[in-house]
């Protein structure tokens, strides 16, 4: 996904939520994007599904789940939409369409019939979008409140004044004056919710504006009569002051609400939209020039300028730099990287311009893997959002009848009262709160994480991970890191230490072995002290060891023939030592022993130790040998170990604890645990060690700190609780203030108050989500 190949995409005019037109900015014809060289600006042809496509959209003017179920109601009755899913908070989607029976300008079209313009996820021009959004939202409000104030000036008089104090004429003139100054409310402050009430009447579908302007609509037109015909049966009392206060307060929960999205739901869109517009690439000419990013290719040279993202997968060619890869790698330091090192699309240049030359573009990068999981889990639902989705229609229409059974039981007392508490009723119960309760909560969690170098690639994960209460480890690759590390080095009689491992460094350099390996790099800096060792007629028996002639150009000294690996391979007595280890030997016998352990993960014990403080049962599993693997989970802290597992064998495991009733976590690296990353309730893998796009975890940790998972599962935790208290609040808001609007007892600009405070503490407690990760020390 590349936020810059979208500035050259031909985009419908967008319309903002409140109904004002966005910039006419790229208002060229939508037929345009049915080009396939534009589809890959916004979607991603799926892996095994020919001539399938997964779009990632937003959908401007959304503002409730019934808005996410009419899109979705509309997307589906397209021929060739295979799936849609689309988030009330986040106001994305995830489009799966065939080629074959459709194009982006046909779906597209059907959403902005149904009132809802699409335009796509990394478009160029959101940000500008969003400001004028936010700009418009402000001024309906600075309108709504200043008209307000005046009105409440003109009502107070009525409010204070004894019997015989205010004269007819005199009132009647305070009345019409509040009329005047309702009227810039009605017709510019309300104007989103009669438009969005309007369309929703125009397709017979129900959405939250649809209450909101009706009670808007009545409370004017009540006033109005009694404006008009004071002696009438509306007369008896005007509420204009009730009408500006609670629009004024509406659109302070709405405007507050579109400021928090940015900061919850807009922290994943803000680390998807990391690559730039542009970049300087070098000419045949050798003259740089800028050019948008979607024209690289591999093999390009171009030139990065300080503080600019990296916009491809490549190598320096000329100078040297730090570079922040913290959300593709998890690292928060910044890296240096000089001639010859790896740069990846993503990352930011932090302190000089360097040359580089593209390796790997588009959805080829890491970054692009990366941004395919994080909207993948912008759009997915949780499953308490699905209920509050299902339920969001049925509840509105239930809202409307109750409205009209509370005017109707109240109408013979009085019709201008009864037309009011019909008012409170349709303001104070849109379940504007329900609906944000879950999704607010989990995108902000989602966000947080991401930026803590753990993607969540779906939501329904954190709802697994919440109610975890065993976790299973894989071994190698996750424990313990790949390699293995130099743990003792004995030798004979006049041989240095040094001198063996420069020697045992010629010779595994000739072996892809994992042993060979960790001594070639342990004997990197004894070569270059000890001299540089030559081996000639280099042999290697598979499993047993590597042969060769040994001799140091320069040196008098005959060549030695000398053999590295098992003790019988090396013709030596085996050591007295139950570690890993390989022996290296000469014509005179034995040389020296290299003890080998593996490398656990430095926060491999702390992790346990989190873990189990939270109440989880840490287990085990490898495929190794029974006695390396007990040893690496007496290093981790682990009690419950099984060695010589085959994948079956783990799976098989893993269900014998779900059948014990256990909520159970894997974590694995993702290339051999694939049928028993499946088979968990949720399931990790570390991102540095199988390709993003193959990965079968629900979660993916970026670098290589295991602690990351504890946080997790704390995160988790964390996460439902907020959503309890937030699903709490909205249910004893309702059971509260809707008794009180049927009896009369809430007034219409209470009720808008109340209806705006409740949306706004849901979105204030998720906001808490947003913060920062608890460190694995403090868990």
């Amino acid at each position: 996904m590349q936020t810059a190949s979208l500035s050259t995409l031909p985009l419908p005019p967008a319309s903002l939520p409140g109904g004002m037109p966005a910039p006419a900015v790229n208002a060229t014809p939508l037929a345009m994007l049915d080009d396939p060289h534009e589809w890959t600006a916004f979607s991603r042809s799926l892996a095994g599904q020919p001539s399938c496509w997964e779009s990632s959209v937003v959908f401007e003017g959304m503002h409730c789940a019934a808005c996410a179920l009419t899109i979705e109601d509309a997307l589906r009755k397209v021929p060739g939409v295979l799936s849609a899913d689309i988030s009330a908070a986040s106001h994305r989607g995830r489009i799966v369409w065939s080629d074959q029976a459709t194009k982006p300008s046909g779906w597209m079209q059907a959403a902005a019939r149904a009132g809802y313009p699409a335009v796509p996820a990394n478009d160029a021009f959101a940000n500008d979008r969003r400001r004028v959004e936010t700009r418009q939202a402000l001024w309906r409000l600075g309108v709504a409140g200043l008209c307000m104030m005046q009105v409440m000036m003109y009502a107070w008089p009525a409010y204070v004044a004894e019997p015989g104090d205010l004269a007819p004429d005199m009132a009647q003139l305070l009345r019409w004056a509040s009329w005047v100054l309702s009227l810039p409310v009605l017709l510019f402050s309300c104007a989103p919710f009669f438009r969005n009430a309007l369309r929703d009447l125009r397709h017979r579908r129900v959405s939250m504006d649809l209450p909101v302007a009706l009670g808007m609509g009545i409370t004017f037109a009540v006033s109005s009569l009694g404006t008009f015909e004071p002696n009438g049966i509306f007369g008896a009392e005007v509420y204009f002051d009730s009408f500006t206060m609670f629009v004024f307060f509406l659109l302070t929960g709405r405007w507050l609400e579109l400021r928090l999205r940015d900061r919850t739901a807009g922290a994943l869109e803000a680390l998807m939209n990391r690559l730039p517009d542009s970049v300087e690439r070098r000419g045949a000419d050798g003259v740089f020039e800028r050019v948008a990013v979607r024209r690289l290719s591999a093999g390009d040279v171009i030139r990065v300028l300080p503080g600019e993202a990296f916009p491809a997968d490549g190598i320096i060619l000329e100078g040297s730099t730090l570079a922040d890869e913290s959300l593709l790698t998890g690292e928060s330091r910044p890296l240096a990287r000089g001639k010859g090192g790896m740069v990846i699309a993503g990352s930011h240049n932090l302190s000089a311009a360097v040359v580089v030359q593209v390796e790997l573009t588009g959805s080829e990068t890491r970054f692009a893997q990366i941004v395919a999981l994080m909207e993948s889990a912008s759009t997915s639902k949780p499953q308490l959002a699905q209920l509050a989705d299902r339920i969001a229609k049925p509840f509105l229409v239930f809202v409307l009848l109750a409205a009209g059974g509370a005017a109707a039981y109240w109408w013979s007392h009085d019709p201008g009262h009864a037309l009011m508490v019909a008012v409170a009723v349709l303001i104070v119960t849109c379940p504007c709160a329900l609906s944000l309760a879950t999704p607010a909560a989990m995108l902000a969690s989602a966000g947080a994480l991401a930026r803590n170098g753990v993607l969540v690639r779906r939501l329904q994960a954190l709802e697994a991970m919440a109610s975890v209460d065993a976790v299973v480890f894989d071994k190698t690759g996750t424990l313990t890191r790949d390699a293995f590390a130099l743990a003792e080095v004995q030798t004979r009689e006049g041989i240095s230490k040094e001198e063996a491992l420069a020697m045992a460094a010629a010779l595994a350099q000739h072996s892809l072995h994992p042993v060979s390996r960790a001594l070639a790099a342990a004997g990197q800096g004894d070569v270059l002290q000890h001299g540089a060792w030559r081996v000639q007629e280099v042999q290697e028996t598979a499993g047993q060891g590597v042969s060769g002639r040994l001799c140091v150009p320069g040196r008098p000294a005959p060549a030695v023939m000398a053999r590295l690996g098992s003790a019988r391979f090396c013709g030596v007595r085996p050591p007295a030592t139950s570690a890993l280890h390989a022996c290296l030997s000469d014509d005179q016998g034995w040389i020296a022993t290299f003890e080998l352990q593996e490398d656990l993960r430095p926060d491999a014990e702390a992790t346990v130790a989190a873990l189990t403080a939270q109440g989880v049962q840490v287990y085990l599993l490898s495929g190794d040998l029974p006695e390396s693997v007990t040893r690496v989970a007496h290093q981790a802290g682990i009690r419950n170990t099984r060695g010589g597992c085959t994948p079956q064998d783990k799976l098989a495991f893993l269900r014998g604890l779900q059948s014990q009733g256990h909520k159970v976590a894997m974590v694995g690296d993702g290339l051999n645990d694939g049928p028993v990353l499946a088979g968990a309730h949720v399931s990790f893998a570390f991102g540095q060690a199988v390709p993003l796009a193959q990965a079968q975890s629900d979660l993916v940790v970026l670098g290589d700190r295991l602690g990351s998972v504890a946080q997790t599962l704390f995160q988790a935790r964390r996460t439902f609780g907020i959503v309890r208290q937030n699903l709490w609040w909205a249910a004893i808001y309702n059971a509260v203030c809707v008794p009180l609007a049927v009896f009369g007892w809430l007034p219409a600009w209470l009720a808008g108050l109340g209806m705006a405070l409740s949306s706004l503490v849901v979105v204030l407690n998720a906001l808490r989500l947003s913060t920062a990760i608890a460190p694995l020390e403090s868990l």
